[in-house]
């Protein structure tokens, strides 16, 4: 039989409030986190907006030329779609890129965050190292 009113949601809590046993840290304390590597879809995403505005040119614009929808070309900019090397290499032609002219400046995004992440880590020696294009099928 439950206990709770008819009418109210239970709440199971996913995480639990208290701190565990012997780590040190005052029960609700914020947890420190390291900072999350960018997914590679957010990346590109960053690219293909950075460079359709730096020419000033309409997500429109660029669906037309690229011969995509314009709703799936903003999907692809926000980092909320997986876009195939098809739709990759098609976009960055729209912009006036190679598909490797894409992936590289991503690359070099990545290598960034990878940097700065890195000098706020107290063992940097551990950390890998992003030189050069690396694409895994």
């Amino acid at each position: 039989m439950s206990t709770h009113a008819p009418n109210e949601a239970r709440v199971i809590p996913l995480r639990p409030k208290t701190a565990p046993a012997g780590s040190g840290r005052a029960a609700g304390a914020p947890q420190p986190s390291e900072p999350k590597e960018p997914l590679w879809r957010d990346l590109v995403g960053d690219v293909l907006r950075r460079e359709r505005l730096a020419q000033e040119r309409t997500l429109k614009d660029v669906a037309d030329e690229a011969r995509i929808s314009m709703p799936y070309l903003s999907e692809l900019e926000r980092g909320r779609k997986e876009a195939s090397s098809e739709v990759l290499a098609a976009a960055a032609r729209a912009l006036g890129l190679g598909l490797g002219d894409l992936l590289s400046l991503a690359q070099e995004d990545l290598a960034r965050h990878a940097r700065t992440s890195r000098l706020g880590r107290k063992s940097p020696t551990a950390q890998s190292r992003y030189d050069g294009l690396c694409l895994v099928a």
